[in-house]
């Protein structure tokens, strides 16, 4: 029985018989004139619970929502349809993840909970998002002879790629977003390093401030991939555009790459958990999280520290590196296993979050081929084209969450 199999087997063992909740078509969020309904996060939720993924609680299940809402509206606006066809294809290749044939797939999730429906829009979600960004963004990748050597070097076993870097991260709510952009596009265009840290000791709200972002030699592979597909074409000095991050705006200048005589290794999955604390930065949620940071040496002790709470204050599971929120992909670059960073926040800063690296998993390195190169650096620059694009029409649109 595979890992899935299991996971909804034991799913379905644990459901109550209770009836559903009242007002579960209300509205728990409003995107200008769409809807998402009380019944659709649950699904959300239920959805990413059987499948163990990171996400499984109301916060981050709405916020998912609302930006399938705003990427299929946008998909709309361009004209692009997914077909029966093309759509079916995607079914049955999520199903075979889990070694099950389609039918047999969606009949678990049903008894599960889980609606057909759910299931059909949240992959067509994707994939028409997918679509979009290909024909939008496809045409400025030009991915360079030069590009894939560096990564030919960083996955052989000749060696890897370090990088020193210095980062700002400033905070960007809805209201300060324009101006957050302005001065953020003003920074993309400094050239010397004194410039960048003046910005960073102003503007940045990371630790690394007081250091005029300034950071260690970070091994290039622990890098998201979007930011370090980007970092990898520059030239030491020079600044990247602008990252846009959940209610944050990131920018990176390179200081300094050099080849190491060890291989580094690419990784298959990052482990993290993420433990949140209402009340943002205040002293107060700040004081939590050091206490807790002294309780606390691995991320199964944060078992302990939720005991008692809803399941939505602990988020952990873990994913490859592509798939993890680029804000949170930056922390755990930076960190070592055991080690915590609470750099982040949620819920329009209100919400601190005490984010906790558990483990790297390294993949099995082949023989690798330009064009798999290739295509995967192509692939790291349309995510960072799509990651800007969602939190661009996210700050387009007014949105309105009702708890």
């Amino acid at each position: 029985m595979t890992l899935l199999r299991a996971l909804i087997a034991a799913l379905v063992l644990a459901l109550p018989g209770a009836a559903l909740a009242q007002n579960l078509f209300a509205p728990v969020a409003t995107i200008d004139e769409m809807v998402v309904t009380e019944y659709e996060l649950q699904q959300r939720i239920r959805f990413l619970q059987i499948l163990n993924a990171p996400g499984a609680n109301r916060r981050d299940a709405l916020d998912a929502l609302i930006n399938d809402r705003i990427r299929l509206r946008e998909t709309a606006r361009a004209g692009l349809n997914v077909t029966e066809e093309g759509l079916q294809e995607a079914l049955t290749e999520f199903a075979g993840r889990a070694d099950l044939p389609l039918e047999e797939f969606v009949t678990a999730l049903e008894r599960s909970g889980v609606g057909r429906e759910t299931f059909r829009d949240f992959v067509a979600a994707n994939i028409a998002w997918r679509d979009y960004v290909r024909a939008r963004y496809g045409g400025r990748v030009q991915i360079t002879e030069d590009e894939i050597d560096r990564a030919l070097a960083q996955t052989g076993s000749a060696g890897g790629i370090r990088v020193l870097i210095s980062e700002i991260i400033m905070p960007a709510p809805p209201n300060q977003l324009a101006a957050v952009q302005a001065r953020a596009e003003q920074i993309s265009q400094v050239t010397t390093e004194a410039e960048f840290s003046s910005f960073a000791r102003r503007f940045s709200a990371t630790p690394s401030r007081s250091r005029g972002g300034r950071l260690n030699w970070l091994p290039a592979s622990q890098l998201p991939p979007a930011v370090r597909g980007v970092l990898l074409g520059l030239a030491p000095g020079e600044v990247t555009p602008p990252f846009n991050l959940p209610n944050a705006i990131a920018l990176f200048q390179l200081r300094g790459i050099e080849e190491t005589s060890a291989p580094t290794p690419e990784f298959a999955a990052v482990e993290y958990a993420a433990y949140y604390i209402n009340g943002g930065r205040t002293p107060e949620a700040l004081a939590m999280a050091e206490r807790i940071k002294a309780r606390v040496d691995i991320c199964d002790d944060l078992y302990g520290v939720a005991k008692g709470q809803p399941d939505s204050v602990l988020d952990r599971g873990a994913l490859p590196p592509s798939e993890i929120p680029q804000d949170i992909a930056i922390e755990l670059a930076k960190l070592d296993e055991g080690e915590v960073s609470t750099a982040l926040t949620r819920a329009n800063g209100q919400t601190l979050v005490f984010l906790m690296l558990c483990g790297r998993t390294a993949a099995i390195n082949e023989d690798v081929g330009r064009e798999d190169i290739a295509r995967q650096l192509r692939q790291e620059r349309l995510q960072g084209y799509s990651d800007t694009l969602v939190e661009q029409l996210r700050a387009d649109s007014r949105i309105q969450i009702f708890e």
